[in-house]
């Protein structure tokens, strides 16, 4: 797989993302379709291949264990991202148990670990010499008797025990869960036919098995858990990324009714929702790897998380690539079955999706919380520092007037614009002033659409332009809109009817716009007009700036669901526009106006406090008393509100690296959106009859606000379809709409 296909995530370096080349390298070298196809007709329970040693060779099984206990200290996030190209290639035997055997016996004994045999066991599984398995639920019980657990029972379907040398499991005792560490000598094992037909489970018995202290390891069920949740999570992504990447491709060259079926919306949106899927899934999966690696008090809660969004979504994705191959999809031939009953296994090892739902609620509503801090080089101090001092000045201003001048005229509004309008602040320098600006307190001008009107005026406009309108807008001084939409074009912008014609000095127009933001208040617009109508539609197009209080504009307030107007119509009808006030070169202004755009998209892809967020989510909630299914919701949007976060560091991080961020902030956008609507929608269903009535004493008439407020979110800045046909063709590479070819 190549590099672009991962990207940085929290955490996650230039070195991983070799190491991640490299260990594809060696899948595609390795574990060919023949191997893949052997293992399947094999009969051998214990499923260990042939290249066995190579992988071994590979040096990988030690990447998460510390130094101190023989590994080579890199962890699990190291180890995750590892994982995922071994899950693309639907790797068999006993690689995957082991290494999980290994990360739970590494987070028992920890660093400072002095059990030799403790040692001895973590050796042969970093080495290879030895192979492991862990039972993950069970119905072993235990006596202790001085000193020594006698245990029976039973565990079922477990990964990779037939061919494991040590064998960890839980076991009762005195109604408390222990974690037991049992030779294969010491167990009846015998293999169960399971429904991933590439890897043997079994079930495990003890008769009265006796086990000294030093096999039973001092951790918790909950950091089990979350260490089976990374490991089996990185390579569920795997198989999530296989699924993506097949179904895409099979979409590009699959041709029905003359066209390529992923030109359809239908397939092209279920493969979109399939990246955006994945997308989710590896966010969470780094994020919990490297809480545990840090070893945060919130790392189980961040892998509580990773357990919960990621083994459903990839079964889903894995149906989902069944279901764009069709018939062909599921033929026994075909590999898409043998990763859907590997997401299959893999959920199943990672227990029932209520109980994972609970977990997470139960850490929310405990109110510990995620942080969202990004760990930024060593360099950020040294601007910090700086950063510090300069708006400790301006705080220091105590005229409101004179405070936006001076954040104004210092470039503090959008840092990232060249002087002096902004700091020609590379990435970095952004992030650490958000930081500061924060911290400090400082209250920001609201720009609304000036931002986007001076991030087209800035790199296209002229220096009058940028002295007459940058200015006082970075001040605060100047309101402006947006005149892009129409009514018979709605996103479609390129196919605009508003007609510009030249007139001595300048531009008659004439044409209506629809769903304008504050253009009542407005004392400037953007305008797109069609100058030369018989160019191509990307073509012959204008931008304009315009001053709205020219003749000829009309403003009509569209009220909206909630009551309010802030969108408007307007009527444009012989309105003059000097020449002066065109931006960049005439029939150009496509070029610029997706400039605008594009800002807008990664302006959305952030959470938005105006409508529901986790905050509110937890506001509520938190003191309630919640049902077992509310708990469950809960927790599903708490784990979907941690995926927004994380992935809006993701877009920070390949900022900060220089990479584009284009479908990465439109994936944040689609979440993020949507879990807002969520969130409202919870809150008013759980108050009952209070989420629809005002009631003294419950949050009805905010409740009531954010829903319906909340409705446009997924439509403006473009609708979720749109969003879905950007990342379908941007992302996976699809065919463009036969609409937008024509």
């Amino acid at each position: 797989m190549a590099r672009n296909s991962y990207e940085l995530g929290v955490g996650v370096s230039e070195d991983h993302l070799a190491l991640a080349d490299a260990v594809a390298g060696f899948v595609e070298r390795t574990i060919t379709s023949e191997v893949v196809r052997a293992a399947v007709e094999s009969t051998d329970a214990g499923k260990v291949l042939p290249y066995w040693d190579a992988l071994v060779a590979q040096d990988l099984l030690s990447l998460h264990i510390a130094e101190d206990l023989g590994g080579q200290g890199a962890g699990l996030l190291t180890l995750a991202v590892a994982l995922e190209p071994l899950g693309r290639g639907l790797h068999t035997g006993p690689f995957v148990p082991t290494v999980l055997a290994g990360a739970v016996l590494a987070a028992a004994h920890g660093t400072g670990a002095e059990d030799k045999s403790a040692l001895a066991r973590l050796t042969g599984l970093a080495d290879g010499s030895r192979t492991g398995a862990v039972a993950l639920t069970s119905n072993l019980t235990g006596t202790l008797t001085d000193g020594t657990v006698t245990v029976s029972g039973t565990a079922d379907g477990v990964l990779g025990a037939m061919s494991a040398d040590v064998v960890i499991a839980p076991v009762t005792v005195a109604g408390e869960q222990r974690w037991v560490v049992f030779e294969n000598i010491d167990l009846t094992i015998s293999a169960q036919d399971g429904i991933d037909v590439l890897r043997g489970s079994a079930r495990l018995q003890a008769d009265s098995v006796e086990v000294t202290a030093d096999r039973v390891l001092d951790v918790s069920a909950a950091r089990v858990r979350s260490v089976a949740a990374v490991v089996l999570g990185a390579e569920a992504v795997g198989v999530m990324s296989w699924c993506v990447s097949t179904a895409s491709e099979y979409a590009k060259t699959r041709v029905q009714f003359g066209r390529p079926i992923g030109q359809f919306q239908g397939v092209k949106h279920k493969c979109a929702q399939m990246g955006i899927a994945l997308e989710k899934a590896r966010a969470v999966l780094w994020d919990a790897a490297f809480a545990l690696d840090r070893d945060d008090e919130t790392a189980d809660y961040a892998a509580a998380v990773a357990a919960l969004i990621i083994p459903d979504a990839a079964v889903q994705v894995a149906q989902e690539c069944i279901q764009v191959h069709g018939g062909i999809g599921f033929t026994w031939e075909h590999d898409a079955h043998l990763s859907y009953r590997r997401a299959l296994a893999l959920r199943a090892q990672l227990g029932a999706r209520d109980e994972r739902a609970e977990a997470v609620a139960g850490y929310a509503l405990s109110g510990l919380a995620l942080s969202s801090e990004l760990e930024l080089p060593a360099e950020a101090e040294q601007i910090r520092a700086t950063v510090r001092a300069e708006l400790a000045e301006i705080a220091a201003i105590d005229d409101e007037d004179d405070q936006l001048v001076a954040l104004g005229d210092g470039g503090w509004n959008l840092p990232h614009l060249p002087r002096p309008y902004g700091r020609s602040a590379a990435p970095l320098e952004q992030v650490v002033i958000a930081q500061e600006i924060k911290t400090s307190g400082i209250q920001m001008p609201q720009l609304l659409m000036g931002t986007w009107a001076v991030g087209a005026i800035v790199p296209h406009g002229d220096d009058r332009q940028k002295q007459e309108l940058v200015v006082p807008t970075l001040r605060g001084e100047l309101v402006w809109c947006q005149l892009f939409s129409e009514p018979g074009a709605g996103s479609d912008l390129a196919s605009l009817t508003t007609k510009a014609t030249k007139v001595d000095g300048g531009w008659r127009v004439s044409g209506q716009k629809i769903w304008t933001t504050v253009a009542q208040f407005s004392d400037w617009a953007m305008l797109i007009a069609r100058t030369s109508p018989d160019k191509p539609k990307h073509e012959g197009i204008t931008y304009f700036v315009l001053d709205m209080s020219s003749p000829g504009i009309t403003v009509r307030p569209l009220r909206e669901m909630t009551g309010s107007a802030l969108f408007n119509e307007v009527f444009l009808d012989d309105v003059f526009i000097p020449d002066e006030n065109v931006v960049g070169a005439v029939d150009e202004g496509w070029h610029v106006a997706r400039t605008t755009l594009a800002g807008e998209r990664v302006a959305l892809s952030q959470k938005m406090e105006a409508y529901a967020t986790d905050t509110d989510l937890l506001r509520f909630a938190i003191g309630r008393d919640l049902s077992p299914v509310a708990r469950y919701r809960l927790g599903e949007l708490m784990a979907e509100s941690r995926a927004v976060d994380v992935i809006s560091s993701r877009v920070v991080l390949k900022q900060l690296s220089g990479i584009d961020v284009s479908t990465t902030s439109s994936v944040g956008k689609l979440l993020g959106m949507a879990l807002g609507q969520a969130i409202s929608e919870y809150v008013v269903a759980e108050l009952g009859v209070a989420g629809v009535v005002s009631v003294p004493g419950e949050r009805s008439d905010h409740a009531m606000e954010q829903l319906i407020a909340g409705r446009a979110t997924t439509i403006y800045g473009g609708t979720t379809e749109v969003q879905l046909n950007v990342i379908g063709e941007r992302m996976l590479g699809l065919p463009r709409d036969a609409a937008v070819n024509g």
